[in-house]
């Protein structure tokens, strides 16, 4: 019997790994996505993603989805206090695991296990570890298809922001960009690949910039 646990999901292309990663597994059932989104956009946090697009996603992925609100400018404890309240919700349920797409920070890894802890819960990490390089090759062998919805212009320049993710994208980065955007570097959004029922269409909207970050407007084809 498959144990059901959590999954922290960004929509983007580590996350997909680390879902694929597990379904392959066959240990885990997902009991549901856990996504914080901005209550000022009404977006993926970081990502800047629609809501709708990341409900559209859940459901092409045949997942049940559940949505935390975050402010825009939310501290670490006002975060830690609206994790808390929704992981209370599950833990009623017997869950006692969340599943995550980190790759190599150490610090964030420690902070999420160091909170998990306290609702006596505990982290999973499926990729953790993995060769950025390696796993984006294996993320587009494998029929993933993303596009880069944000990107960091102290990292990269924004020209970057709305393109595919794949292997002309990782031809033209620097040296210094890793090639997941483990860093921070940029993020994506995943439309379509071997977890998805259907690809969720898409079409690209306007480019903006907001406090030295570019995003790359995703609208519902």
């Amino acid at each position: 019997m498959q144990e059901p646990i959590l999954f922290s999901w960004s929509g983007g292309k580590d996350s997909a790994m680390a879902l694929y990663k597990l379904a392959c597994g066959g240990t885990f059932r997902i009991a549901s996505l856990l996504t914080t989104v901005s209550e000022a956009y009404d977006r993926i946090s970081m990502h800047g993603v629609r809501r709708v697009l990341l409900e559209r996603q859940a459901a092409a992925l045949g997942l049940p989805l559940h949505v935390i609100p975050v402010a825009q400018c939310c501290t670490n404890k006002e975060y830690e206090a609206r994790m808390a309240a929704a992981l209370t919700i599950f833990r009623k349920d017997a869950i006692h695991k969340v599943a995550f797409g980190d790759i190599f920070l150490e610090d964030l890894r420690i902070y999420r296990e160091r909170n998990l802890k306290r609702m006596e819960m505990s982290g999973l990490f499926p990729i953790w570890r993995r060769d950025t390089r390696e796993l984006a090759t294996t993320f587009m062998k494998l029929g993933f298809r993303a596009i880069v919805v944000c990107v960091d212009s102290h990292k990269l320049d924004p020209s970057f922001a709305g393109r595919l993710f794949d292997a002309a994208f990782l031809s033209d980065l620097s040296a210094t960009v890793d090639p997941c955007g483990e860093n921070g570097e940029f993020h994506t959004f995943v439309f379509d690949g071997p977890p998805f029922h259907q690809p969720v269409p898409i079409v690209q909207g306007e480019v903006v910039t907001r406090d030295g970050f570019v995003f790359c407007d995703l609208v519902p084809a």
